[in-house]
């Protein structure tokens, strides 16, 4: 049954606007049946979200005790390879999530539909067997069916898997696509950087390329792993997926000195260290879905590729647009020379690992969301974007305090450089004064996706990069490293705000909010 919650009062368009802030804003902390299932899954998606960045600091930490020259070309790398991983991954989790979050309530609401029937059944029998036999056998009677029936159902459901077209779509797509990257990576590794800003008589280009192609060896396991991921988090399950994750994360923190440092392997080694980690995350989530979901579907019918395909481009569409912001300002700082580049490294890791922890808030919508409006429950679906904004918004100043306060002194971890630490220094308020927004970005994302709102969610952050990257061009070259930041902070103040727009209007799967 679920839970009845005060819809929006908001037919006025500027109380619709302000609702998603301010409903119920004094329960923002409330452990009620909401506020714990949300908990329940953001904390553990938070966790799993932020370790890898967390890793991929730690193998900056490292690289970083190599030099300034490693640390920047590495840094080039990985913003390379996050942008072509983020292409395929971020579509196939995403619509993975929301899909299989809808076939799993849906088959839930067939079996509880079927069991209701069937103990009508059983009352309409011991109605009728009222006329032939005592009272007192009567409810014996009835209790006797009752019983069958749960017992029935038990075994039904401890001796079938669940039967999820979805998963297997996903696992399909994600293993082609992380194929098809790996192959181009390799192949394309040295004009891709070039692209980049590493040019033929840079110092950056040797170890950048060797890095990026032997992390690329590894892009199969990751679109596998975070295509699982995205079956479990449907699943409202993100515990599973953390443990695999942590597993994978410390043996790279364990290998990471091992190659780099005892094996004299260098920016080599702390590729393997990650490839080595991907494959067994991979293994571990596989060996867990086997047990709990059918992965040969009946017919490559119930696979819904198309319908995979249709959402998925929409979502690619969204993510290139998304992720190029970033790129390109990466690229602008290698443009700027090892040193512009080796702190927007060290900042850029920080300001990502961080603000993944309100992607984790954004999960828990999404999951949330996506089955409340399979059963078309929108009290439900109000109440809970409201609670997962708020709790973001909060989550992304007690990051900016943290961070504003502790980013100039954690510097010296990754680099001993004076040049590079003063610019970090300098970035510094831009990452913390950004953290509430990026984090309401992030949530805005999982509250529209659990609306299944792909198509508003594709077209309008292409309207947000094309200002962000006219940004980038003319602040980077006006004001140069820190106009590179002034541009990202208006690119993540667009994000969050078309997101705000959609539901504040109440126009799109949230017109109900109108009427």
């Amino acid at each position: 049954m679920a839970e009845k919650v005060e819809t929006y009062p908001c037919q006025e368009k500027w109380k619709i606007f302000f609702c998603p802030f301010f409903k119920d804003l004094r329960s923002v902390f409330k452990l009620d049946e909401l506020g714990l299932e949300i908990a329940k899954i953001a904390f553990p998606a938070a966790m799993a979200l932020t370790a890898d960045p967390i890793a991929s600091l730690i193998d900056t930490a490292f690289i970083g005790q190599i030099g300034a020259v490693e640390l920047a070309a590495v840094g080039i790398s990985i913003a390379l390879f996050n942008q072509v991983s983020r292409i395929a991954i971020f579509p196939l989790v995403s619509v993975t999530t929301s899909f299989v979050a809808e076939e799993d309530t849906l088959t839930q609401m067939s079996q509880e539909a079927e069991k209701s029937e069937t103990l009508q059944m059983g009352t309409l029998v011991s109605t009728e067997g009222d006329k032939l036999i005592p009272t007192e056998e009567s409810h014996d009677c009835t209790d006797m069916l009752e019983s069958q029936s749960n017992c029935c159902n038990i075994v039904k459901t401890e001796s079938e898997k669940r039967s999820i077209p979805s998963a297997s779509s996903a696992l399909i797509i994600g293993g082609i696509l992380g194929i098809i990257q790996a192959v181009l990576l390799i192949s394309l590794a040295e004009p891709a950087l070039n692209i980049m800003g590493v040019k033929s008589d840079s110092p950056m280009l040797r170890p950048a390329q060797q890095y990026l192609k032997l992390r690329s060896l590894g892009a199969p396991a990751v679109l596998l792993s975070l295509a699982m991921q995205g079956v479990f988090r449907g699943f409202k399950d993100t515990q599973t997926p953390l443990y695999a994750t942590l597993a994978g994360d410390i043996t790279n923190i364990v290998l990471d000195p091992i190659f780099i440092f005892i094996f004299r392997l260098g920016v080599s080694g702390a590729a393997i260290a990650h490839i080595l980690s991907q494959y067994l995350i991979s293994v571990i989530l596989f060996w867990r879905l086997l047990q709990q979901v059918v992965l040969i579907p009946p017919s490559r019918k119930h696979l819904q590729i198309a319908r995979f395909l249709k959402n998925g481009f929409l979502l690619l569409t969204r993510v290139i647009a998304v992720t190029f912001c970033v790129t390109l300002a990466a690229s602008l700082a290698a443009h700027q020379g090892p040193i512009p580049m080796a702190a927007f490294q060290v900042c850029l890791q920080v300001w990502l690992a961080t603000s993944l922890l309100a992607d984790g808030l954004a999960v828990a919508g999404q999951a949330i969301l996506a089955s409340a409006f399979a059963r078309k429950d929108f009290d439900r679906t109000t109440a809970t974007a409201s609670r997962v904004l708020q709790l973001g918004l909060v989550l992304g100043m007690v990051l900016a305090i943290i961070l504003g306060v502790g980013l100039p002194f954690a510097g010296r971890i990754f680099t001993k450089d004076d040049d590079v630490l003063h610019l970090i220094t300098v970035a510094t308020p831009f990452v913390a004064a950004t953290q509430p927004i990026n984090a309401l970005a992030f949530v805005f994302d999982g509250v529209n996706f659990g609306a299944s709102d792909f198509s508003y969610a594709a077209h309008s952050l292409v309207l947000v990069a094309i200002l962000s990257i006219i940004s980038l061009f003319i602040l980077s070259s006006s004001f140069g490293y820190v106009g590179l930041w002034i541009a990202l902070t208006i690119y993540m103040s667009l994000r969050a705000f078309v997101g705000f727009w959609r539901i504040g209007t109440g126009t799109g799967p949230w017109s109900y909010l109108r009427s």
